[in-house]
């Protein structure tokens, strides 16, 4: 289990209750914040940033954790929606007052790319996302915010509000089953193919048929496997690659971004279209 810094007093409530949901699952994944970039796609630096309070994560991202763990992104989604549409706008795009001077939007303002290089679309940073670094208190009057955008905040958080009543109506009938109150018991995990994908030990027994190799996880030669599938037929393409010498990093049944740059390089290889996606030539090549 992580022991995570304290996070930011400033930080606003429905982002807060995002980033401890997000800190559970990456808590639940065991895994490092290097091993997390590798399965989701996004750096060791930006997921810092994410957990630690400090900018807020794009949907892409609150996805990729939630199938790491098999938990329902749903309800992370309306989280995130609300925390995106409650931080205020930014300073730079503040209607101009009649009669101000023109002039260049400091850097600051207009917000500049994190350390590492990458930024991911939409990702604000912390002094936007907490409304910290301007220099003037919103306008009271509501006019830089549309009516639109107030009631779909509100439908958005009602709906939040609903999901966590459900949630708690649940837990409280698993504590009173039996009769009597006693100690509660967890809830069973959803059963998903991305919850079981990734603890199922997948090997590579390989052997030939009829001139086609097999790994003993899938038979499939027509089954379409992308990046972010999981399962025994992203084993079997990952296993038919290390017999291949390309290696797509772990047997672990996760189409992730070394077994794309995997597929991509035995495509090369193959003279087949470069598109990352184990299609029915692509497993063809691998077959044999």
């Amino acid at each position: 289990m992580s022991r995570w810094k304290p996070l930011p007093t400033e930080l606003e409530p429905t982002a807060r209750q995002l980033v401890i949901r997000l800190r559970r699952l990456k808590d639940r994944t065991g895994l490092s914040l290097a091993r997390l970039a590798e399965r989701t796609g996004y750096s060791a630096k930006s997921w810092e940033r994410y957990l630690g309070g400090r900018s807020l994560p794009p949907p892409e991202a609150v996805r990729a954790l939630a199938r790491l763990t098999g938990t329902d992104p749903v309800p992370l989604l309306a989280l995130h929606e609300v925390a995106a549409a409650s931080r205020p706008a930014p300073p730079g795009r503040r209607p101009k007052r009649a009669g101000a001077p023109s002039g260049r939007v400091p850097p600051q303002a207009a917000g500049s790319g994190p350390e590492d290089g990458r930024r991911e679309a939409g990702v604000p940073e912390l002094r936007v996302w907490m409304g910290a670094g301007t220099d003037a208190p919103p306008d009271p009057r509501g006019r830089d915010r549309a009516p639109s955008g107030a009631l779909r905040v509100a439908l958005v958080a009602s709906a939040v509000a609903a999901v966590l009543a459900l949630s708690a109506a649940a837990l409280l009938a698993v504590r009173l089953r039996g009769g009597d109150i006693g100690p509660a018991a967890a809830p069973p995990a959803p059963v998903t193919a991305a919850a079981t994908a990734p603890d199922r030990p997948y090997g590579c027994h390989l052997h030939r048929v009829h001139g086609h190799w097999y790994a003993g996880n899938s038979r499939t030669r027509h089954t379409e496997v992308v990046y972010g599938s999981t399962g025994p037929e992203v084993a079997e393409a990952q296993c038919l690659l290390r017999r291949a010498g390309i290696s797509p990093g772990g047997i672990d049944g996760i189409f992730g971004p070394l077994t794309r740059r995997a597929v991509r390089a035995m495509q090369q290889r193959s003279g087949l279209a470069v598109d990352g996606r184990v299609g029915p030539h692509t497993w063809k090549a691998l077959r044999g």
